[in-house]
């Protein structure tokens, strides 16, 4: 190639380049950008997303595509407006709000880590446990807690581990139990599906489900930080708490 060609290749490449950087303010972010976008990120997300973006009550963002955000535009306009029922808007400046997302693009750069444990043994606990009765994988098990076909996705080891020794600690949005006592003087526990002014429904331990007239309770009391979900933290011993945390975080969409 000529030098008069190659020169023209290469401007026309950095003139390309330009043309992204403009179309894409995080392509344009600068080194101190993005040290105040991590500034901001760990005061306002990481008590949801986790200090290292591996999830917590939110999702991880330690992956190259966030299902809500493919593209920058689209996670700038998340941060921004929030997603309705899970996660606030802001109240950040136009250019504080491309400095998150551009902090929160370099966490999907870190990758998950490695995670204590074998989730194939992980698994046969689950199994042996009978998780599957209250929990679905793959379309396979019981309806009475959360679905976790891909809880690996949405979760990080962190959380995942403390839900098996403190579940009560890490209930996911909504998901209240609750204890009523019938004119009968019948005891019913489990948790609550619908509620409105005159009327409460639960399902319980056993998966039946209850629909109960308010009027007709002696009582009725909502516990706050409680669940049908057993703790494992004496009955599985440190090893295998790590196998089956292992097989949780192994559950996600590429698996």
């Amino acid at each position: 190639m000529t030098a008069p060609l190659l020169l023209m290749v290469s401007l026309l490449s950095c003139g390309a380049w330009r043309g992204i950087a403009q179309d894409d303010p995080v392509a344009r972010l600068s080194d101190d950008d993005l040290g105040h976008g991590e500034r901001i990120y760990k005061a306002q997300c990481a008590l949801c997303h986790g200090i290292d973006g591996a999830g917590g009550t939110g999702s991880s963002l330690q992956r190259p595509v966030l299902p809500r955000a493919r593209d920058n535009k689209a996670l700038y306009e998340v941060i921004r407006d929030g997603v309705k029922g899970r996660m606030p808007g802001s109240w950040l400046s136009e250019s504080e709000t491309w400095q998150v997302a551009g902090y929160v693009r370099s966490l999907g750069q870190v990758g998950a880590g490695d995670i204590p444990g074998d989730a194939s043994q992980g698994q046969r606990i689950y199994e042996a446990k009978g998780c599957a009765g209250c929990h679905i994988i793959s379309g396979e098990g019981g309806s009475l807690g959360p679905d976790l076909t891909t809880i690996g996705d949405r979760r990080g080891p962190r959380y995942l581990r403390e839900s098996l020794v403190e579940p009560g600690t890490t209930l996911p949005d909504g998901l209240l139990l609750i204890a009523a006592m019938t004119e009968e003087g019948e005891e019913i526990r489990g948790l609550r599906i619908n509620e409105d002014v005159f009327s409460i429904q639960l399902r319980d331990a056993a998966n039946r489900f209850h629909s109960l007239r308010k009027t007709t309770l002696r009582e009725l009391h909502r516990e706050f930080g409680k669940t049908l979900m057993p703790s494992y933290r004496e009955s599985l011993p440190p090893q295998e708490l790590d196998d089956l945390t292992a097989y949780l975080a192994s559950l996600r969409r590429n698996r």
